[in-house]
């Protein structure tokens, strides 16, 4: 189960960490322990840190347009999008 870490900006902190739709897009996919994080110098620059049960789902899934619309939801401005998955 690797670890993956997505980080990018967004256009609200407050309301991205309140969303519930991150919880409910990866957690139907079987990510688990999902972390947040935000940058203390720029608060608009946030991470996500979880843990993947099937990668190639992961990937697919963000491809999609419900991963589009949760991403809208959020505030989250896909262009600045960074996906790592520890090696």
């Amino acid at each position: 189960m690797p670890t993956v870490i997505g980080h990018h900006d967004v256009k609200d902190t407050k309301h991205w960490l309140a969303s519930p739709k991150r919880e409910e897009f990866f957690g139907r996919l079987g990510v688990t322990n999902i972390r947040t994080f935000v940058d203390p110098e720029n608060p608009t620059r946030v991470a996500v840190l979880m843990d993947g049960a099937d990668m190639d789902a992961l990937m697919a899934a963000m491809q999609t347009e419900q991963a589009a619309e949760a991403m809208a939801y959020d505030g989250v401005l896909p262009e600045t999008l960074v996906i790592l998955v520890e090696a």
